[in-house]
């Protein structure tokens, strides 16, 4: 027995020393890979002439993989047919281009591959490699440089494509919307410069484009363009600086549907402006037919409200918007009728600069303001006044508000009639205000403003304006009742006077209004006044 258990231990003891030596043995790496991957060669040759081929190959000292090629990969000029670029899934020591597309005669070619170029081990990023060939006997060697901002924004969006169309015989401006450009560029991640190589010379225009669907193809309906206002001369030594902005589209309704029994609703592009829309109802019309317009709080809808009930399979009306006459349809179906409720914005706490609304689902047809009250937390009437909005189909309750204060509102039956003649039950809510306490107060000196009027803003970290004085001459600004957070101020030039910034039009060769931002965010604390100099050049 002893002998066995002798045996079984020595068996044990070699077994721990063979682990320990193995452990021993194992090694533990060296030092981590940092170096990007290294482009070794290509077939056909990079910076090739009288290029012919229909596939190229580019090879590299260790395994890559392609990361974001839809958007870090820019071909300029553009193909209109996309070549097949390989390996978009696993790794591979060679990349292939697939040129499906037939190539323009002597034009120099240039394949920026951005920062789509990473090893496979630790995603080390070879930047901005660029394959060059010319289907020509030599290769353009131009260059034209600058820098994109935004006209809104204190920051522009990432991935701006930048364009050069050729002003020739055939130029005109809608090239931008159904034209391919002669070179195109991007910028990447949050840089703010370009630069355009490989050009021949010649005039070009420059625009820059926030091309969402990569298309190479300007669409106003949901990007954003900057331009210059004269051709680009190349060769040149100039940089050149794009404005970036969103156009407001000309106001169009589009899909209209019955919502309700009397109620139906339009979708619509651009802004509506209340005193430029009409709508009529086509023959035969009631002599006491009734229609009204709201506009919807969160999207851009159109609310058509109308009377009487009309016994009919389709209603069809003519909307003048003073840009265009349109023939809305509406085919008539069984609908309930809508009923008439409230909600009020803000809910809970109200803030000190900041209205009390009220917010019916039916247009109102009257308000009785003998029926409502407010008072505060003694039970004292507080003296108010009423506004109500007729298109965004609201009631505006103003006031003057004291810090630490709680406001009781109450609207008894009959105090609002809607469009349809229903009256509403009791309405209560109730509301605080916070401590002075609780806010912080910027105050703004600006030197050097080169022209009034001019419309200062406070906006938030978002670019939604909280706040704004206009200014005719003054040059000092204070904001007061900020709540704690980090805060924009900017600068508008209201060049045209009317009290709002107004954006540009490609089409009509009109830039925006310019909008200058205080470098800084602002940090704004409880119970704290800060105050800075805007330095204007």
């Amino acid at each position: 027995m002893k002998r066995c258990t002798g045996i079984i231990l020595l068996f044990l003891g070699s077994i721990l020393v063979i682990a320990s030596c193995a452990r021993r043995g194992t090694p533990e790496g060296g030092p981590k890979d940092v170096d990007p991957p290294r482009y070794v060669s290509a077939s056909p040759s990079n910076y090739s002439i009288n290029f012919d081929d229909q596939e190229i190959r580019i090879n590299f000292n260790e395994y890559v993989r392609l990361e974001q090629a839809q958007t870090q990969i820019v071909i300029s000029p553009p193909m209109e047919i996309p070549p097949e670029i390989t390996p978009m899934g696993g790794p591979s020591r060679q990349v292939r281009i697939r040129l499906n597309d037939s190539l323009l005669p002597n034009t120099t070619y240039a394949i920026n591959f951005g920062r789509s170029i990473v090893d496979n081990n630790e995603g080390n990023v070879l930047n901005f490699f660029r394959y060059v060939f010319s289907t020509g006997d030599y290769l353009d060697s131009l260059e034209v440089s600058g820098a994109i901002k935004d006209a809104y924004q204190a920051t522009p969006d990432p991935f701006i494509s930048v364009m050069l169309y050729e002003i020739d015989s055939t130029y005109t401006d809608s090239a931008v919307y159904n034209r391919t450009p002669r070179y195109i560029t991007n910028t990447l991640d949050s840089a703010i410069t370009f630069q355009l190589e490989n050009l021949k010379e010649g005039q070009y225009q420059m625009v820059a484009i926030q091309d969402l669907n990569n298309n190479y193809k300007f669409n106003p309906a949901t990007e954003k363009i900057g331009f210059l206002d004269q051709p680009v001369t190349i060769p040149t030594d100039s940089l050149f600086l794009l404005n970036l902005f969103q156009e407001e589209l000309v106001f169009a309704p589009v899909r209209p549907a019955l919502q309700g029994q009397q109620h139906i609703i339009i979708g619509h592009q651009g802004v509506p402006d209340p005193d430029r829309l009409n709508i009529e109802l086509l023959p035969p019309v009631p002599t006491d037919f009734e229609t009204r317009l709201t506009k919807d709080q969160k999207t851009d809808t159109l609310h058509l409200w109308y009377k009487p009930e009309l016994e009919r399979d389709s209603l069809v009306f003519l909307l003048d918007s003073y840009e265009h006459l349109d023939t809305l349809m509406v085919r008539k179906r069984p609908a309930q009728k809508d009923s008439l409720m409230f909600s009020f914005a803000p809910s809970g706490t109200l803030e000190l600069n900041q209205d009390f609304k009220i917010l019916p689902t039916i247009p109102l047809q009257e308000i009785d303001s003998s029926l409502i009250s407010l008072v505060d937390s003694d039970t004292l009437p507080v003296p108010y006044e009423l506004a109500y909005d007729a298109f965004r189909n609201e009631v505006i309750l103003e006031f003057e508000k004291k810090e630490q204060q709680r406001y009781s509102f109450e609207a008894l039956p009959g105090a609002f009639m809607d469009f349809f003649g229903t009256t509403n039950d009791t309405l209560t809510t109730q509301y605080s205000t916070r401590a002075l306490s609780d806010y912080g107060t910027i105050t703004m000196e600006i030197e050097n403003i080169r022209s009034f009027p001019v419309i200062v803003q406070l906006t938030d970290d978002k670019y939604q304006v909280l706040d704004q004085i206009y200014s005719d001459g003054r040059s000092s600004f204070t904001f007061r009742h900020i709540r704690p957070g980090k805060y924009h101020v900017r600068l508008i030039y209201d060049s045209n006077s009317n009290g709002q910034w107004d954006t540009g039009n490609f089409l009509e060769r009109r830039q925006p209004e310019e909008i200058i931002y205080f470098p800084e965010l602002i940090d704004v604390r409880a119970n704290w006044e800060v105050t800075h100099t805007f330095m204007l050049n």
